[in-house]
């Protein structure tokens, strides 16, 4: 099943049952988007860096939003984050996830690159 959306006369496919989402902008699933990979995300100039315990049962993790890098840099970012704290960690929908209480290192690390830090949460 195909859903077609947006303005009439442009109907890009936006979702396949087959491929997942697409983008609509070049027809690509979004895992294969070239479009997308190229744009940075667009945030207010801060990089936070804060401490969540929800839906890990009662286990921290450190968590860095508003990077502002593309896909595969922020994926190797991530990776360079997880071997500099010494744990493991993930990447989801642009947002960082490093295993454990890692803030005052990931905050210090991020300054290096040059980047406005700053901690969130308590």
């Amino acid at each position: 099943m195909k859903k077609r959306t947006g303005p009439p006369g442009k109907g890009g496919i936006v979702y396949s049952t087959e491929l997942g989402r697409m983008c609509p902008a070049c027809g690509q699933p979004l895992t294969y988007c070239v479009c997308r990979q190229a744009r940075a995300p667009v945030g207010n100039g801060n990089v936070r860096v804060g401490r969540e315990t929800k839906g890990r049962k009662g286990k921290g993790v450190t968590v860095i939003a508003g990077v502002p890098l593309g896909q595969a840099e922020l994926q190797a970012l991530a990776t360079h984050l997880k071997k500099r704290c010494g744990s493991g960690g993930t990447l989801k929908d642009g947002v960082i996830e490093i295993q454990g209480d890692h803030r005052d290192l990931v905050v210090e690390e991020l300054q290096k690159r040059g980047w406005s830090v700053k901690r969130s949460g308590g």
